[in-house]
C-alpha cells in the first residue's frame, strides 16, 4: 500500500466543497469537544443505526473487519488493508482522525475519498440528517427526539460505508472512533474483530479499569465471529475472554495462538527496512509460519500490530480467501501509516509520533532506543490534549531527552497550555524548557537549537503531528523563514 493519495482539490468547485465542510463543521464534533459524555444520549447506536437504514444500509453490501484498541488500531487496519489490496482486493479503509484532509479517513486501496465525492456523499446524506433533525419527540415533552441530531462521526462514519458501498469494495476495514460498545463503527457485522491493545486512555468515558476498558472494546465482539486480540495484560484479558464466551466467538490472542519475533534496524539511515519479523503459528514454535518479514513502520510495537494483522488474515485463508504469501510480504513492506515514528526529515533526524498516552510514549521510547543513534542529542517538542495521561506521560519522556519544547495546537480547544505543561514539567525534571505559542513556532525555535547530529521527536498528540507537518512543510518552501520577534512566540524558562 503505498502513501495514501490525496487527490487535488480543484477537481470539486471550492465553493460547494467549502459548503460541505461547514455543513459537517456544524455538528457535535467529541474529537474537538471539551467535554464528551459517555454513554449518554449522544453515544449510542439506535441513530446510527436509523442514518443507515434510511441511506440503503449500505454497510450490509459487503464484508467487513472491525478493528478496535487503545493504540495500534489505526496501524493494524491499515496493515491489513495493505495485505489484502496486494491480494487483489478492492480494499476500502476507514479511520480517524485525520491529520490534514477529511478524504484520508475515506480510503480505497491507498487512494483517498475524491473531493467531488465527499460534496456528492455530503449532498446526499444532508436531508437524512435534516430529517432526522426533525423528528419529535415520543415523549410529548418537548425533548428533541433520540434520533435526531447526528453528531460529525456518525455522519462521516455513514459517508465512508456509503462511498465504499458506491465503489463496489471487496473488503472494508473499519477503525473505531472511541471505545468500541458504543461507537458509531459498531453497527456493522464483521467477519473478523480485532483487538489490539488495552491500556489507559479516555477514562472519563471509557473507565478508570484496564478491565472497565477492555469490556468496551471487548463490545464490538459478535455472537460466532472471531476474535484476534493482542491484548496482553491478564486484567484485560479477562474481561475479553469473559464477553467472548458469551458470544460464542473463537478467540485467537497473542502469545498463546500467535506470536512473533522481532529484528530491530540498528541504523535506520542504512536499513534495507524497518525492522524485520517471523510470525509464528501457534505461539512457541520453532518454526515460523512466516520469517523474514520486511516492515516498513518502525518498532517493537509495529511488529506485534504486524503479527495481530496476520493473525486476522490467517482466519480470512481459513475462510477461503486468497491471499498468498507474497501479498502478505508485499503489505506489510510498503505500507506508509503518518505520525507513527514517522521521519519527516534528516540532519537532523526529525520523527513525528502521534503517542497520546503512557503506553504509546512507552512504545515510542523503546523504538528510540532500538534503532536511533544513542549518542545523539535529542529535542522533545511536546503537546497534548485535556484528560489525558500528561503527568504520566512526561515522566517517561522527560528523561530521555536533553531539552524539551512546550506547545499547543490551534486547531482544537482541548488542548493543555505551555504554562501548564511547564509548571508540571518542572515539578517532574530540571530539564531545559522552551515555550513556544504554536508548533510553527516549536518548529522555528527547533531548527535554531538543532545541530545536523540531533534528533527532534514531536509527540503527545494527532493534533500536534498535524500542525508541525504543516510547518515542516512551509520551512521546506521558504528555509529562511525566522521570527520577526522571537521573544514574543517564545520564551526559554
Amino acid at each position: 500500500m503505498p502513501p495514501i493519495s490525496m487527490p487535488p482539490a480543484a477537481v470539486s468547485p471550492p465553493a460547494r466543497y467549502g459548503e460541505a465542510m461547514q455543513f459537517l463543521l456544524g455538528r457535535i464534533d467529541y474529537e474537538r469537544a471539551t467535554a464528551a459524555p459517555y454513554p449518554a444520549r449522544d453515544f449510542r447506536l439506535d441513530r446510527m443505526h436509523e442514518l443507515l437504514r434510511r441511506l440503503g444500509n449500505p454497510h450490509q453490501k459487503y464484508p467487513t473487519i472491525h478493528v478496535a484498541g487503545t493504540k495500534g488500531k489505526g496501524s493494524t487496519a491499515a496493515m491489513t488493508a495493505a495485505i489484502l489490496s496486494a491480494a487483489g482486493y478492492r480494499t476500502g479503509l476507514y479511520t480517524s482522525p485525520h491529520l490534514d484532509r477529511l478524504e484520508e479517513r475515506i480510503v480505497i486501496d491507498g487512494m483517498s475519498c475524491p473531493p467531488d465525492q465527499i460534496v456528492s456523499l455530503v449532498d446526499r446524506i444532508r436531508p437524512v440528517v435534516d430529517a432526522l433533525d426533525s423528528l419529535p419527540s415520543d415523549s410529548g415533552d418537548g425533548a428533541p427526539s433520540p434520533l435526531s441530531a447526528p453528531t460529525w462521526f456518525e455522519i462521516t462514519t455513514a459517508m465512508a460505508l456509503l462511498h465504499f458501498a458506491d465503489e463496489r469494495v471487496d473488503m472494508a476495514v473499519v477503525e473505531v472512533g472511541l471505545g468500541g460498545r458504543l461507537d458509531s463503527t459498531n453497527v456493522i457485522q464483521p467477519l473478523v474483530s480485532i483487538i489490539t491493545s488495552i491500556s489507559f486512555d479516555h477514562m472519563k468515558q471509557l473507565g478508570s479499569t484496564l478491565s472497565a476498558i477492555a469490556r468496551e472494546k471487548a463490545g464490538i465482539i459478535k455472537p460466532g465471529v472471531p476474535v484476534v486480540s493482542g491484548v496482553t495484560d491478564p486484567e484485560a484479558r479477562q474481561s475479553i475472554e469473559e464477553v467472548r464466551r458469551r458470544q460464542d466467538s473463537p478467540l485467537i490472542q497473542l502469545g498463546v495462538e500467535f506470536d512473533f519475533r522481532y529484528r530491530p534496524p540498528r541504523d535506520l539511515d542504512h536499513a534495507a527496512s524497518a525492522g524485520e519479523m517471523d510470525f509464528l503459528v501457534p505461539a512457541g514454535v520453532n518454526r515460523p509460519r512466516y520469517e523474514n518479514l520486511r516492515l516498513s513502520l518502525i518498532g517493537r510495537h509495529q511488529a506485534a500490530n504486524a503479527a495481530v494483522s496476520l493473525a486476522a488474515i490467517e482466519q480470512l485463508r481459513l475462510a477461503g480467501w486468497r491471499i498468498p504469501e507474497s501479498a502478505i510480504r508485499r503489505g506489510l513492506a510498503d505500507v506508509r501509516w503518518p505520525a507513527r515514528v514517522e521521519i519527516v526529515e534528516r540532519q537532523p533526524t526529525v520523527v513525528l509520533d502521534a503517542a497520546h498516552n503512557a503506553a504509546s510514549v512507552a512504545s515510542l521510547l523503546q523504538t528510540l532506543d532500538e534503532s536511533f543513534s544513542p549518542s545523539a542529542p535529542r529535542l522533545l517538542i511536546f503537546a497534548t490534549t485535556q484528560d489525558k495521561q500528561v503527568r504520566e506521560m512526561l515522566e517517561l519522556l522527560l528523561p530521555g531527552f536533553d531539552r524539551v519544547l512546550f506547545t499547543r495546537y490551534t486547531t482544537n480547544p482541548r488542548s493543555v497550555s505551555i504554562e501548564e505543561l511547564a509548571a508540571l514539567a518542572a515539578s517532574i525534571s530540571p530539564i531545559p524548557q522552551d515555550l513556544c505559542e504554536t508548533p510553527a513556532a516549536a518548529w522555528r525555535r527547533a531548527r535554531e537549537l538543532a545541530t545536523p547530529a540531533h534528533l527532534i521527536c514531536a509527540t503527545g498528540s494527532f493534533f500536534l503531528a498535524a500542525e508541525l507537518r504543516t510547518a515542516i512543510t512551509a520551512h521546506a518552501t521558504s528555509p529562511d523563514l525566522v521570527c520577526e520577534n522571537p521573544e514574543a512566540e517564545q520564551t526559554t524558562v
